[in-house]
């Protein structure tokens, strides 16, 4: 099978030029203008953008999570991120409690095997760090082809550790190649605060994003990266939300530390402020951290803008307003926490960001693809367009404009948190592997196609 994209413009992390893609055999192999078209399928992308297909680093698919199991599994989330763009998705398998960081990579590839509609990774979420455990690490590195791990500074009497564990695994991290993942927030503090509103009587969502404030956040940065310091680690900090952890990164970078940071869409486009919707509708927008105060996003967007924050996910985590969300009717630490943004993602960014002269066509193609596959031992493979990679392209139309709404995502979830924001870019076709798997409304895909990524290493990268 091969196949001629003609006609439009090749957008990568480094440059941007007019020129056709040749694919064979799913992988890309001349790259020119004026290919010849004799003897292959030709597809047109005349005034449109290639971009190297999406990688989302941070998803939830099939997760249970506070008494529920996310909406999204890995057919329903992974066909919904590629009519967005993203065609490898790199999940959280969940490590419980007794388990082995084994039985955690089994039990998700059994999750995504035969529903995958596109190309996946993992990292491992570490819920119990016995010493069993921290000595497997070395091991599913090189036998599991997982090479970051997500530890938690938040979630007290679940997935909360200590500063000893943290640095511990940061330690042995460095010392195997691999990357590790905080989730920073000061856990223990959050649970003094959550437990005196509850008892007040304050049980609306709004109290969720009161008792988790951006000083908790900024604090467990901070910290996380002073341990990092002290372990001689790299560390990646997921869904920067605030000014203040911000700033933590950016001052670590400056020291030349190997520090690197994620955020999400709901945090540039969404705030505290969708709380106070009427009703129990401000419980669509829980999730942690929480949304902040606007200015916050100004930050945001200013870190993108200089690669200081180096990643964008999606933190996907859907959960159904009714029979879900509504578990926390009367005690908002009871809401699951989540929202559903994998398809909206790079949307979200283009619009907001290119769009409305934030941020430049490359670093668009860097944070949501190219910096996400070198960070995560996929490059190049993944995250770019260039002969030898694999034909992952996503052909973008920047003069389509659309709704973001609920009655039309392909999200198995019955709300959007984006719903009502109107944007321009939308992708035309989406080919993984070269094969046509979205062209336009349709899906053309099959759940199952998707391939699990073995990562490599992890080594610094300067981004």
């Amino acid at each position: 099978m091969s196949t001629v994209i003609r006609g439009g413009t090749i957008v990568t992390a480094s440059d941007i030029v007019r020129a056709d893609v040749l694919i064979e055999d799913g992988i890309v192999t001349s790259i020119a203008a004026n290919l010849p078209a004799a003897g292959h399928d030709v597809v047109d992308a005349t005034g449109c953008y290639l971009f190297p297909g999406g990688i989302d680093p941070h998803t939830h698919l099939d997760m249970p999570f506070g008494g529920t199991v996310t909406a999204d599994d890995f057919r329903t989330g992974t066909i919904a991120a590629a009519f967005g763009g993203t065609t490898t998705v790199i999940d959280f398998a969940l490590h419980a409690k007794g388990q082995s960081l084994h039985d955690a990579v089994r039990i998700w590839h059994g999750k995504a095997e035969g529903k995958a509609a596109v190309d996946y990774s993992f990292h491992v979420m570490i819920g119990d760090l016995r010493e069993d455990v921290m000595r497997e690490i070395p091991d599913v590195v090189e036998r599991e082809g997982v090479s970051s791990f997500k530890v938690f500074m938040a979630y007290k009497g679940t997935f909360q550790v200590d500063d000893e564990t943290l640095f511990r695994t940061l330690r042995m991290a460095a010392d195997v190649g691999a990357l590790v993942q905080v989730h920073a927030e000061n856990g223990d503090v959050i649970d003094v605060l959550v437990r005196e509103a509850l008892a007040k009587g304050q049980i609306e969502p709004r109290y969720h994003a009161l008792t988790r404030p951006p000083e908790a956040e900024g604090e467990a940065t901070a910290r996380a990266i002073r341990l990092a310091e002290i372990a001689k680690a790299p560390l990646y900090v997921v869904h920067v939300t605030c000014a203040q952890a911000a700033d933590a990164i950016s001052d670590a970078r400056k020291r030349g530390l190997p520090i690197y940071g994620e955020t999400c869409p709901q945090y540039l486009v969404c705030d505290i402020g969708d709380y106070d919707r009427p009703g129990f509708e401000g419980a669509k927008y829980v999730m942690s951290p929480p949304l902040r105060e606007k200015w916050h996003q100004d930050v945001l967007w200013g870190k993108l803008a200089n690669l200081e924050l180096q990643a964008f996910g999606s933190d996907q985590c859907s959960f159904n307003f009714k029979g879900q969300k509504e578990l926390g009717l009367h005690n908002f630490s009871l809401i699951p926490n989540g929202a559903p943004t994998i398809e909206d993602r790079m949307a979200i960014l283009y619009h907001f960001g290119v769009n409305e002269g934030r941020i430049g066509l490359n670093k668009f193609v860097a944070l949501t693809s190219t910096n996400v596959a070198k960070l995560f031992g996929l490059f190049p493979r993944k995250g770019t367009i260039a002969v030898g990679s694999d034909a992952d392209i996503v052909i973008w139309d920047p003069e389509v404009e659309r709704t973001i709404t609920a009655e039309t995502h392909h999200m198995n979830v019955d709300y959007n948190p984006f719903e009502g924001m109107r944007v321009k870019g939308k992708p035309r076709k989406v080919f993984l592997r070269g094969h046509l798997i979205v062209d336009g409304d349709s899906f053309l895909g099959e759940p199952g196609m998707g391939s699990f990524l073995r990562a490599g290493r992890f080594t610094p990268v300067n981004l």
